[in-house]
């Protein structure tokens, strides 16, 4: 079995609170717009989110000593999120036929909003 561990405190934590914003999302989505729009808002939120565990996989347990090696993990692990944000997206939009555009994009947006909230979250 593979293990995955992410290191970084505020990425788990950003990673834990796209979860959270996705699910509540997902329940307002589902009494707006039934199980169509809490399924949308699921995709939306879900694409964001797995997009966000990549590059903190990426990016954990990397021992780098100089800068240049910092911005090249950063500027990888910053390509493989865009590439599988760009590929989940295009797979949902294009397959789901049933899919409610404002729930899917509205959880999609906050999800990536959140995931800038991890400056403000303390390692120690």
């Amino acid at each position: 079995m593979v293990a995955f561990k992410i290191e970084s405190k505020p990425l788990r934590t950003v990673l834990r609170w796209q979860l959270y914003t996705t699910a509540a999302v997902a329940l307002v989505a589902g009494w707006w717009a039934g199980g169509q729009g809490a399924l949308s808002a699921l995709f939306g939120g879900l694409i964001s989110w797995s997009a966000g565990f990549l590059f903190a996989l990426l990016i954990s347990g990397r021992k780098v000593q100089t800068a240049g090696e910092i911005l090249r993990t950063a500027f990888k692990a910053e390509a493989g999120k865009l590439a599988l944000m760009g590929c989940l997206l295009w797979l949902v939009l294009s397959s789901y036929s049933e899919l409610v555009p404002a729930a899917f994009f509205a959880a999609f947006v906050i999800a990536v909003l959140v995931s800038q909230a991890a400056v403000v979250v303390r390692e120690g």
